[in-house]
């Protein structure tokens, strides 16, 4: 059963988000304030949940939170600053949108800035460990899955709407044949072909002898 708090501070802020290894669209993350009475028993890290049942517990969560906010970064702010910063951002602006200050921040993963002058903690894998940084994972993904299921009706070959353009076969094969779109994010190995590219070998130095200069190649 996950924990409903880390600090032992009231007012904790769980933070997650979600679309860091898509091809296209924003990284999402969202922020959430749960109760001290929260409970939940079916919330748990949203890549552990069916889509159906990330639907599910998302109205759960928006009703029972104290608050709760999302925010995005888009593909030309992460092709710009690199998407660990950006991901970071979307926290931070996810944080922002709160209309109550959290007291203490707790962030799945282990990278993270600091937020004004809030005490915070990073968790690996806290999607799994805390209730409220749980309900951000689900929050961040069932609300970044919607926006690309909306912009599937305008690009409707990469078949956003199921792979939520993440680099699947299907996704890589469309854009070799219809090239990319204003979301995709062009800093990304887009086709996976860096991924195959093997670096050739380095040479071994030729053995010095006492006649010999010493080779490098």
């Amino acid at each position: 059963m996950l924990l409903i708090n880390y600090s032992g501070i009231e007012l904790e802020c769980g933070c997650d988000e979600a679309g860091r290894g898509c091809l296209a669209g924003p990284v999402v993350a969202a922020a959430v304030i749960l109760p001290s009475d929260f409970v939940c028993p079916k919330l748990n890290d949203s890549k552990q949940l069916s889509e159906k049942e990330r639907n599910a517990l998302r109205p759960v969560i928006e009703e029972n939170a104290l608050v709760w906010a999302v925010a995005a970064v888009d593909n030309f702010e992460i092709d710009r600053i690199n998407i660990l910063n950006a991901s970071i951002l979307a926290m931070h602006r996810a944080i922002d949108q709160l209309k109550m200050a959290p007291e203490f921040i707790i962030i799945d993963g282990n990278k993270f800035k600091p937020y004004k002058n809030i005490p915070y903690q990073t968790i690996v894998k806290g999607d799994g460990k805390y209730l409220s940084i749980a309900a951000a994972s689900v929050l961040a993904k069932t609300h970044r899955d919607e926006m690309m299921v909306n912009l599937h009706t305008d690009f409707p070959f990469y078949n956003w709407d199921k792979n939520k353009a993440y680099p699947t076969k299907q996704h890589r094969d469309a854009i070799r044949e219809y090239g990319t779109t204003p979301w995709h994010r062009m800093s990304f190995d887009l086709l996976g072909e860096k991924k195959l590219m093997v670096k050739r070998p380095r040479k071994p130095r030729k053995t010095r002898t006492n006649d010999s200069p010493e080779l490098e190649f």
